[in-house]
């Protein structure tokens, strides 16, 4: 930002995240059939987030962005996040249909909106990588056709963490010292005690911090915020949160 006497003036990014917005889509899906806790939950999403969020913040939000089926029901949420201050940081979620190749779905994004897909972007204040994620060994739901898919996310995500790595290098070589932050939205492990493909990854690349969704009503109560093995997970499901922002960093 420069100002009037072409001065360069700092400005402090803080990051912020919220998933699971589970937006309408054009489809007329209210969320509170969840229960009344959903009741007018972007309303109060975006009351907390005008309050708190600058124009020059982050905000992080890891899937589940909407119930759209098509890029084209989804363009109405699109423009109302986009709206709200701030760059925003997309990762698709499993009920993120509307999403299609990352090519028309970054077309369509709205100034200020950025999307994640087997790639990372350099911000101010961290490189970002992740992809969706997906049901992990040791969940007893785990068939061979959802072997198959967690496979593939795993192998995502380590195309996603050798981008970020080089844009790190590429930073630290301008004197830029960002630590990785990784997007997923199902969380990276069933149980603690089971390693993960992706808890692999994230150990081996020390990534200090990964921000998950996906978790709901009960199942908010199996979720791991905390460090295991040197990487901090945090649960940013929206109805977790409160329907408040979480702060990453300040």
């Amino acid at each position: 930002m420069v100002n009037a006497g072409s001065a360069r003036k700092e400005v402090h990014v803080k990051v912020f995240a919220i998933s699971d917005l589970h937006l309408s889509g054009g489809l007329q899906k209210p969320m509170d059939v969840f229960g009344p806790h959903w009741r007018d939950h972007f309303a109060r999403i975006s009351e907390d987030w005008r309050a708190r969020v600058s124009p020059e913040d982050l905000v992080l939000l890891p899937g589940d962005f909407c119930w759209a089926m098509q890029l084209s029901q989804a363009m109405d949420d699109l423009r109302a996040v986009a709206a709200l201050p701030g760059t925003k940081v997309l990762l698709r979620g499993n009920h993120d249909f509307w999403w299609s190749s990352i090519s028309r779905v970054r077309a369509a994004l709205p100034d200020g909106m950025l999307a994640l897909q087997n790639d990372a972007i350099v911000t101010e204040r961290a490189v970002l990588c992740g992809t969706r994620g997906w049901l992990c060994p040791g969940d007893s739901a785990l068939s061979a056709d959802d072997l198959r898919v967690y496979q593939r996310e795993v192998a995502r995500l380590q195309l996603s963490l050798e981008c970020a790595e080089k844009k790190r290098a590429e930073a630290r070589a301008r004197g830029v010292e960002l630590p990785l932050v990784a997007m997923l939205h199902f969380p990276a492990f069933c149980d603690a005690e089971i390693p993960s493909g992706f808890t692999e990854l994230l150990e081996a690349h020390e990534v200090p911090l990964c921000i998950y969704g996906h978790l709901h009503g009960p199942g908010l109560a199996t979720a791991y915020n905390g460090k295991l093995r040197g990487v901090e997970y945090k649960l940013v499901s929206c109805d977790g949160l409160g329907f408040k922002l979480t702060e990453l960093m300040g």
